[in-house]
C-alpha cells in the first residue's frame, strides 16, 4: 500500500513534532509503553480514538457533531489513511496507541497493542478531544488532581444522561470525575470553560445519584479515586461516551483505544483555549 493521503484537521492547527510527544509515541509504537497515558507529554493534546468502516463513518460523524460536549472532533482521516498530519508528524494510528480494543458486532474480541495486521482500506479514524488536555491548565493554577498525584487513570462513569441519536449511534453519556474542594470546583469551571474542544466546563457537580451513578467508589472505567471530607465530586463529559454509543450501535467491526490509553499528539493544550 502507498503512503495514505493527508488526514483532515477540522481545527486547522498543525504543529511540527516536539521531541517530547514524538518520543512518547515511539515508546508506544515499539511496545516500551503499554499503559494509560495520563501524565505523559504534559502540555500536549491527547485524543480518544475510534476507527470505523466508511459505511458507518457518516453516522458516527453526525453523532459527534450532535454531542460535541462528550465527543469533540479533533481530526477525521481519509478512508484507509493511517497518518494524521494535522495532529503530528510521523503518526501511525495503527501502532501509536498503547492499547486498542477490537470489536465485532458490538462484542469485544481482543485487546492488543498494534492493529497493523487488521488494517483495511476503508477504515476511517476519528480522534476526539480528551480531558487530559485541560488537566494541565488546572494543575498550573494550583488545583491538585488526585489521580495524577497517585499515578492512576481517571475515574469514569456511565450516567443516566442520554446523548442525541444519529442514525445507529446513541447511548448514555460517560463522565470523568475529579474530587475537589468547593473553591477549587468554582475555579475549575472558570478554567475548563476555555477549552470547549476538549469537553469544556463540567456537566455536573455534587450528588452523583442525580446523574445515575450508584457508587462513586466503583467507576465503570479507570481507577477509583477517593472523595475526601470537605470535597465534592466534579464531573466532565468524557470521550468514552463514543464507546458507549458503539456498544449500542454494534457495527460489524470497530477499533477503539482502551480507556485511558490515548493518542498523544504534537498539538499543545493552550492552542485549544478560546481565550
Amino acid at each position: 500500500m502507498t503512503r495514505p493521503t493527508r488526514a483532515s484537521d477540522p481545527g486547522g492547527i498543525v504543529q511540527r513534532a516536539p521531541t517530547l510527544a514524538h518520543g512518547v509515541r515511539l515508546k508506544i509504537r515499539t511496545g516500551e509503553w503499554k499503559s494509560h497515558t495520563s501524565g505523559l507529554a504534559d502540555r500536549h493534546v491527547q485524543g480518544n480514538v475510534v476507527i470505523l468502516p466508511l459505511s458507518e463513518a457518516g453516522d458516527f460523524l453526525r453523532f459527534c457533531q450532535r454531542n460535541p460536549k462528550a465527543c469533540p472532533v479533533l481530526a477525521v482521516s481519509e478512508p484507509g489513511a493511517f497518518d494524521l498530519p494535522g495532529l503530528g508528524a510521523d503518526i501511525d494510528i495503527r501502532s501509536d496507541v498503547p492499547a486498542y480494543r477490537v470489536w465485532y458486532d458490538g462484542e469485544l474480541a481482543q485487546e492488543c497493542h498494534d492493529v497493523t495486521a487488521l488494517w483495511r482500506d476503508d477504515f476511517v479514524t476519528f480522534v476526539l478531544g480528551c480531558s487530559f488536555s485541560f488537566e494541565q491548565a488546572l494543575l498550573d493554577d494550583g488545583i491538585a488532581l488526585r489521580h495524577v498525584e497517585q499515578g492512576l487513570n481517571v475515574a469514569m462513569f456511565r450516567t443516566s444522561i442520554q446523548t442525541e441519536r444519529a442514525g445507529m449511534f446513541h447511548g448514555p453519556m460517560v463522565v470523568t470525575m475529579r474530587p475537589m474542594t468547593p473553591a477549587h470546583a468554582i475555579r475549575a469551571i472558570q478554567i475548563t470553560s476555555r477549552f470547549p474542544g476538549v469537553h469544556g466546563a463540567p456537566v455536573h457537580i455534587g450528588d452523583p445519584g442525580q446523574i445515575g451513578i450508584v457508587d462513586i467508589c466503583k467507576p465503570d472505567y479507570g481507577d477509583p479515586v477517593n472523595v475526601l471530607p470537605g470535597e465534592i465530586p466534579v464531573f466532565w463529559a468524557c470521550g468514552v461516551t463514543s464507546q458507549a454509543a458503539l456498544l449500542q450501535a454494534r457495527p460489524p467491526v470497530c477499533i477503539t483505544h482502551a480507556p485511558g490509553c490515548m493518542l498523544v499528539t504534537d498539538l499543545l493544550n493552550h492552542h485549544l483555549s478560546t481565550f
